[in-house]
């Protein structure tokens, strides 16, 4: 049974290959790039984004999708977590590198 976007935590999954592809070569991910990518939902952007690094960090609050990304995200870090909540300092002795964010899609 395919999962269904859940209101409550205002889930919108990504469809859209060419949307997708724009984002990635957007960000231009090296294999050495430290990221965190919040509510990776079904993975559409994950995986394409963990297919040029090292290893990618994901936090997901809906434990539903955890064993979906599990299964198949061989260089995944995943925390089930609130991303509101979490303690970004965890992830870095030291912070450092680029933020990429789009503050105009997200109520927080």
């Amino acid at each position: 049974m395919a999962h269904q976007a859940r209101k409550r935590f205002g889930q919108h999954f990504l469809h859209d290959n060419h949307v997708l592809e724009n984002i990635v070569t957007a960000i231009n991910p090296q294999a050495e790039d430290n990221m965190v990518e919040i509510g990776p939902g079904k993975g559409a952007l994950t995986f394409p984004l963990a297919e040029h690094l090292n290893q990618l960090t994901v936090i997901e609050l809906d434990r539903d999708l955890i064993s979906q990304l599990e299964a198949t995200g061989e260089n995944l870090v995943i925390h089930n977590a609130d991303a509101l909540k979490f303690d970004f300092n965890s992830l870095a002795d030291e912070p450092r590198g680029k933020l990429n964010f789009s503050p105009g899609h997200y109520k927080m």
